[in-house]
């Protein structure tokens, strides 16, 4: 019998047992690395949520302090900071109040620090005070040595020996700095302007001279000035601020006259702006031309000298004829010989009664001329090549002496020759009016001087625009009230130093009037001048010769054409060029700069060949001047870059303007077209018109009007 078979046969099977075996192991293997699994995506999802808790909580603080310069980034438990502080000590406190959210460990310190820049050297600067009391010296400086140059010891020293009777107030302070190239220059100019000025503030800087000042006049102040900036060097830019306070006038004087020629003030002075606009107006009414010359001063006798005086312009006015003269209180009223009896009666009635209080009034009338009797007469001619001829009568020998010493101190360095013949019978008060005659022909050019019993005459050119006023203040003064006298004194602007000479303005203007129509001309891609350039060149000196010391930039430009540095030493060298070409035509050029912008100014548009050739120029401008729009188009520019003949322009033919002529007899003190004052004779029938012409611009040689260069 065959054994049966197990009822489960695989139980017993070493195979089966083994797989049995294997499949527990697994199991439990799986389960473990299931549990690690499991473990490991909790702690990493626990490190994600730390991190980004940790990024959030310290950004969050870093943006509270404002702090934008730090990049916060997390990895794990660290905290790494990037970025770049400011300094040392930004980048500590940072890092330092990172450490107080989480702990010191977990930073991980990644910043770096600006690199230290090189300590810039302080802006020097020294103001120099000085008034009657002193100097006072006050700023910082670089420390020079003695023997180097301008050192502080040397600047004490040298301001104390222009007070040298009173005590320098020194606050100076030194700093161990290379001083500018500029700075030794300019304190030299401030220095020589604190010599020149006794009442005045300089301040000085590298490159600023800035002066303020008072002078005794507006003279000395336009001397000032002038001198001053010819003083100033290349570099230094100077700024002036000179005043010059209302003069005293004594006697303080009026004199206004109204006869065949015409209403004119002979002088006119006003106390204040306000007094000064109410007589130029009463003037105005009673037809007075042109705007007269009236000062304004100290030295009015009343705070009503204006009222007084419209009040007798009014009166002259009225009967057409005759004078009023005002020396300090006392006026002197003349009516003309064709007034009526009855108008001059109601005129001096009501001027009389109207005049303030302070006044006291003379009043008298022309007689009519008769058949002459041969008076008793001194004259006194003074010619223009420094003669003087005294004839006619004196008192006595001791007045010929007197009068002949009075007259060779009056006029300094003239040949005087004395022809005069003794009279004892002349009227009382004869010495007095033939010297008051002298002192008054003194001060014109060239003249003459006429005394008599009933009058004093002064007649002559002047060149000065303050003549005739004073002529009238020492006759007014010197004869006394009631005294009749006449000035006729021209005004001859050839004669006048200052208004002879151009202002730096108007040289400015001529210049860029010739740069205007002319083009300075370069070889291609250089420095060179071309040939053509020359007559330009020849104009624009023969306007600068005679043009005084000014600071002017000459200033070149080129398109955009090349590299930046290339344009701007190319603009460089064509400004140097143009200004050695000046001083080689021996212009003053003490005071000119030249300087290259390149193509950092347009005036035009660079994408176009119009505005390159526009934007390719040299510019003349005047320093110190209220600013101007640079001239475009063809005026004003230069041809930087090559050019032919054929792409000038024609030169437009010179501006001359007309002639102005003073009428004879016209006012005083009125002002022509152009702005001359003419000073017109006061009694001749006639007086040779005063011819003023504004000069052309020079043309370079061998241009005409219409000609293409």
């Amino acid at each position: 019998m065959l054994p049966s078979a197990p009822k489960f046969p695989w139980k017993s099977d070493p195979l089966v047992l083994t797989v049995r075996r294997l499949s527990s192991t697994t199991l439990a293997l799986l389960a473990f690395l299931l549990a690690a699994a499991f473990m490991v995506s909790v702690a990493f999802a626990a490190a994600l949520v730390i991190e980004t808790r940790t990024g959030k909580v310290v950004s969050a603080r870093l943006a509270d302090a404002s702090i934008e310069w730090i990049t916060v980034d997390t990895d794990g438990l660290q905290v790494v900071l990037t970025g770049t502080a400011p300094n040392e000590a930004v980048r500590f406190r940072a890092v330092n109040m990172v450490g107080s959210l989480i702990d010191s460990s977990r930073i991980r310190d990644q910043l770096d620090v600006t690199p230290a820049s090189a300590v810039q050297a302080p802006d020097f600067s020294v103001k120099m005070l000085r008034t009657e009391d002193g100097i006072q010296l006050i700023g910082l400086m670089p420390d020079i040595p003695a023997e180097g140059g301008m050192s502080k010891e040397a600047l004490v020293d040298a301001a104390t020996l222009l007070t040298p009777d009173t005590e320098l107030a020194n606050f100076l302070e030194t700093a161990t700095y290379p001083a500018p190239s500029t700075w030794e220059p300019a304190l030299a100019l401030g220095l020589q302007a604190l010599g020149m000025l006794e009442r005045s503030k300089v301040s000085v800087e590298a490159k600023v001279v800035e002066i303020t000042a008072v002078s005794d006049s507006d003279a000395e102040k336009k001397a000032f000035e002038d001198d001053l900036r010819a003083l100033a060097p290349p570099g230094v830019r100077l700024i002036l601020d000179i005043s010059a306070p209302r003069p005293v006038i004594t006697p303080f004087t009026m004199r206004f006259v109204v006869d065949g020629e015409g209403a004119r003030f002979d002088s006119c002075s006003a106390d204040t702006e306000r007094a000064r606009s109410m007589i130029l107006a009463a003037g105005a009414r009673a037809g007075v031309a042109g705007n007269p010359v009236c000062t304004v001063g100290l030295g009015t006798p009343t705070p009503r000298w204006a009222d007084a005086v419209v009040r007798a312009i009014g009166a002259v006015a009225e009967i057409g004829s005759g004078s009023v003269t005002f020396s300090d209180s006392d006026v002197t009223f003349l009516a003309g010989a064709d007034v009526s009896q009855a108008a001059f009666d109601k005129v001096v009635g009501e001027l009389e009664t109207g005049l303030p209080d302070a006044f006291s009034l003379t009043s008298s009338q022309e007689k009519a001329a008769s058949t002459p009797q041969g008076p008793a007469e001194f004259t006194a001619t003074l010619s223009e090549d420094d003669k003087v001829e005294l004839r006619g009568r004196l008192t006595d020998t001791a007045q010929r002496s007197a009068v002949d010493a009075f007259a060779r101190a009056a006029f300094e360095g003239a040949e005087v020759l004395t022809a005069t013949r003794i009279d004892e019978t002349l009227p009382d008060g004869w010495p007095v009016r033939v010297l008051a005659g002298l002192a008054a022909l003194a001060e014109v050019e060239h003249g003459s001087l006429l005394v008599r019993a009933d009058l004093v005459e002064v007649t002559g050119v002047t060149g000065s625009l303050e003549t005739r006023r004073k002529i009238t203040q020492i006759l007014s003064g010197e004869l006394g009230q009631g005294q009749t006298f006449r000035v006729n004194v021209r005004y001859d602007e050839a004669l006048d130093p200052i208004a002879s000479l151009p202002t730096p303005e108007e040289c400015a203007a001529d210049v860029n009037v010739v740069i205007t129509r002319t083009k300075i001309i370069f070889t291609p891609a250089s420095a060179e001048l071309a040939t053509t350039a020359r007559p330009v060149l020849d104009a624009l000196a023969a306007i600068l010769i005679k043009c005084p010391p000014m600071q002017m930039e000459i200033g070149g430009h080129t398109d955009s054409q090349g590299s930046e540095d290339g344009n701007k030493k190319l603009s460089q060298d064509r400004a140097e060029a143009v200004l050695l070409a000046l001083q080689g035509r021996r212009v003053d050029t003490s005071g000119m700069t030249s300087v290259g912008y390149g193509e950092a100014t347009p005036i035009a548009d660079n994408e176009t060949e119009e505005g390159r050739e526009a934007n390719r120029r040299i510019a003349f401008v005047l320093q110190g001047a209220p600013p101007q729009a640079e001239l475009g188009g063809a005026g004003g520019e230069a041809r930087l870059e090559g050019t032919t003949d054929a792409d000038l322009a024609a030169a437009p033919a010179d501006a001359i303007a007309a002639d102005t002529e003073g009428a004879a007899g016209a006012d005083a003190s009125a002002k022509p077209a152009d702005g001359t004052p003419e000073l017109a004779e006061d009694t001749s029938p006639s007086v040779a018109p005063v011819e003023k012409t504004i000069r052309p611009l020079p043309r370079p040689e061998g241009l005409k009007a219409g000609d293409t260069e």
